[in-house]
C-alpha cells in the first residue's frame, strides 16, 4: 500500500533556484506539494503555483511555516523538505519503507553537498557521523515523520532557531530516528557564501550552545544569518 506523503516546503525569498529544485520532484498520486512562503519579497509565491495549487502565505518563523504546512496536508507522512535540497532517486519508496517499521518514529536522509570540493566530503563525513551518533537530524536532511506522530508531539516548538534539533529530541522518546544512508543533495550556499570552516565551526558552536549549555535560540539567533 502507497500511503500519500505531503511535501511541505517552507519559503522566504527563494525565486533564484525555486523552479529547479521543484521541476526536480518527481511526484506521483501518492504524493502533494505544499508550498508555505513565510514572508517573500520576489516571486517565490508565483514561482511555486506553477507548481502546485497548494501554496500558502503565512507569518514568518520557519517553525510555524512547517506547522502551518502540516496543518494543510492531507498525506500520513509528512517530509520537510527545504527549498536549497534534491531528493535522491527512488525518496519516496525509500521514506515509506522506513517508516512501515512501527519502532521507527521518524527519519532523514544522509547528508550530500551538491560540491566537487573534498572539503565538502569532510564536511558531510562529521555531519553524518554526528547524526548516527546523537540520532539528531538537521531540516537540510529531508526530515520524515508519519503525520499522526507529529501531532502526538506537538510539531515544531516556535522557537527561531535549533527547531530540527528541539524535535528530533522529542522524537527520539517516541521510537528510532533512522538516518537513511542514500544522501540528499544541499546547496553548498552558506559553506561558500560565508566560508566553509567558519559556517562548520559556527553551527557547531550554536548546535552544542542549545544542546548543552541550554543557551535561548532567541540568543542564538544572533549569530546566524539566513543565506538565500
Amino acid at each position: 500500500m502507497s500511503y500519500r506523503i505531503s511535501i511541505i516546503m517552507p519559503v522566504i525569498n527563494e525565486a533564484v533556484n525555486l523552479a529547479n529544485s521543484l521541476r526536480q520532484l518527481k511526484l506521483s498520486e501518492y504524493e502533494e506539494l505544499i508550498v508555505v512562503d513565510g514572508g517573500s519579497t520576489d516571486d517565490t509565491v508565483s514561482i511555486a503555483r506553477e507548481f502546485t495549487d497548494k501554496v500558502f502565505v503565512t507569518k514568518s518563523g520557519r517553525a510555524s511555516v512547517m506547522n502551518y504546512g502540516a496543518q494543510k496536508a492531507h498525506g500520513v507522512i509528512l517530509l520537510f523538505l527545504h527549498a536549497d535540497c534534491i531528493l535522491p532517486d527512488n525518496a519516496f519508496n525509500i521514506i515509506r519503507e522506513t517508516l512501515a517499521d512501527h519502532r521507527v518514529s521518524a527519519g532523514a536522509f544522509s547528508l550530500g553537498i551538491d560540491h566537487t570540493s573534498v572539503k565538502f566530503r569532510i564536511i558531510e563525513f562529521g555531519a553524518n557521523i554526528r547524526s548516527r551518533i546523537s540520532s539528531i537530524v538537521y531540516g537540510d536532511q529531508g526530515i520524515f515523520v508519519n503525520k499522526d506522530t507529529f501531532a502526538r508531539i506537538g510539531g515544531y516548538a516556535n522557537i527561531p532557531l535549533m527547531e530540527d534539533i528541539e524535535i528530533s529530541q522529542k522524537l527520539m522518546k517516541a521510537g528510532k530516528i533512522i538516518l537513511v544512508k542514500t544522501p540528499i543533495k544541499a546547496s553548498p550556499r552558506r559553506w561558500l557564501k560565508e566560508g566553509a570552516l567558519y559556517t562548520t565551526l559556527r553551527d557547531w558552536m550554536i548546535a552544542f550552545s542549545y544542546s548543552f549549555l541550554k543557551v535561548s535560540p532567541d540568543k542564538l539567533i544572533n549569530k546566524y544569518k539566513a543565506i538565500r
